[in-house]
């Protein structure tokens, strides 16, 4: 019976069919506005980063087919995704999925894992943003005082982070101000990312010498491997855009497109990149810490460097907004089902968003992003990222089994051989990552698990 009680299912015509403004999103979303949102999530620093320095320690020119073969992985796990999210149009991503399949325990662990990936993510980006920000201001002679310019480390002179807390403090408002005013944001900033990759694509082409694509493959396949494992990091966030599901038009056509285009469009932005960088300059010469910029300085165009800095800045604010957004529609979503205070479900009459989550998660991720310092703390992004991966590839199968679902959209093709596939591939990601990683992530979900038996099992829903 206890156990019984653990596994628990929520029934997702309730969801679908209970109309009451108080507890439903807006739906306001289209096809674009997912592309834009999915883009501005996973096309961040790392594009003008991890082509320059994987291809220098592990893949060389071949770093194209790394990015290829982490295309196709992440590509798996999105059309697991895709199939999810328009047969199940509901806020919260994985964690929504796996309270309808895998019952209530699997849930409430999959929404806790997301809320370490989103808000170390958010994090993490909003102390990258902090020194980019902060080296484009001194290019204007404009200097923040040591003390408030990093994370904890009075070593080092630092105590505090405020352009991290700012900035995110100015997104958690932007967000608050309504879905359509922050996909608007959105869509401005990544058009402008956009273009200034396309800028860097363009002009280096012309200085592009095929001689340093030789040898295509230094370090052998097994590097090209080794390089795919790394790069595929450089493709999360295209989750976040299943938890703007409930807001989402048409969600059974619309989710797919946004899903898959977005990652579509990141694939090619990334190969481009690569193929243009590798180009210019030897794979030896590559591991540097700005490889685009140090790529443009070679070959004396310093003026489209700094446009590309700007461009890094205005990458990552896009980062931080979808990212933020998907964490704060998760908390919205294990508020509404009980799993942690009701106050957390509650949507403003006017703006039409959850405002007491969005600030909520906000204000503990401007503690994090201001004081903690989050270089080792950055891999438990990936160990969240992949469990819920792995979790959606295998609940494809438990999904079509379930014959109560009736609301069905897209549906991921090859099965079950691909939902197989995408599972074993999470599992052999997942097994690369540290032993620190792991044991940090254990003490994680012992935390979540004492919230879930001393709050939330009693306050469920679903004991009425």
């Amino acid at each position: 019976m206890f156990l019984k009680s653990l596994l628990r299912k929520k029934p997702l015509e309730s969801l679908i069919h209970n109309k009451s403004e108080s507890i439903h999103l807006k739906k306001t979303l289209g096809a674009m506005d997912l592309i834009f949102l999915g883009v501005g999530a996973i096309v961040g620093t790392g594009i003008f980063i991890l082509p320059g320095t994987i291809a220098a320690l592990h893949s060389g020119p071949a770093i194209v087919i790394s990015f290829v073969i982490a295309a196709i992985v992440c590509a798996f796990a999105a059309l697991c995704y895709s199939e999810f999210s328009s047969s199940v149009p509901v806020a919260g991503s994985a964690y929504t999925y796996g309270y309808v399949i895998f019952g209530e325990l699997i849930a409430w662990l999959l929404g806790w894992a997301l809320l370490l990936e989103y808000g170390l993510a958010v994090a993490s980006v909003a102390s990258g943003w902090s020194s980019y920000f902060q080296s484009l201001l001194s290019g204007f002679n404009i200097h923040i005082p040591t003390a408030i310019s990093g994370a904890f480390n009075p070593e080092a002179g630092t105590y505090v982070n405020i352009p991290a807390i700012a900035i995110v403090a100015i997104i958690a408002y932007l967000l608050t101000r309504g879905i359509r005013e922050s996909t608007r944001v959105n869509a401005f900033m990544v058009i402008l990312k956009i273009s200034v990759i396309l800028l860097f694509i363009l002009v280096g082409a012309f200085y592009v010498k095929p001689d340093n694509w030789q040898p295509f493959m230094p370090f052998g396949f097994s590097g090209v491997l080794n390089g795919a494992a790394l790069v595929f990091f450089a493709y999360l966030g295209f989750d976040a855009v299943s938890s703007a599901a409930e807001e989402v038009k048409n969600p059974q056509k619309n989710m797919p497109i946004g899903i898959i285009g977005s990652l579509l469009v990141c694939t090619v932005l990334y190969i481009a990149v690569s193929i243009v960088l590798t180009g210019i300059v030897s794979y030896q010469d590559l591991n540097v810490a700005d490889p685009v910029a140090f790529a443009l300085q070679i070959i004396h165009q310093d003026w489209i460097a700094g446009i590309v800095s700007l461009g890094a800045v205005v990458g990552m604010i896009t980062v931080i907004l979808v990212m933020l957004y998907g964490g704060t529609r998760l908390i919205y979503a294990m508020g509404r089902d009980g799993l942690l205070p009701r106050s957390m479900a509650k949507i403003d009459e006017k703006t039409n968003v959850p405002i007491k989550s969005t600030w909520a998660y906000s204000v503990v991720i401007m503690f994090f992003a201001g004081v903690v310092p989050l270089n080792r703390l950055a891999e438990l992004v990936n160990m969240g990222t992949l469990f819920a991966f792995m979790m959606v590839s295998i609940g494809i199968i438990f999904l079509r089994r379930n014959k109560t679902i009736t609301n069905r959209g897209f549906k991921t093709p090859f099965y079950p051989v691909l939902p197989i596939i995408s599972f074993a591939m999470c599992v052999f990601l997942i097994t690369r990552l540290s032993a620190e990683t792991w044991i940090a992530c254990g003490i994680w979900f012992v935390f979540g698990l004492i919230w879930y038996f001393m709050y939330g099992r009693k306050h469920s829903l679903l004991n009425k």
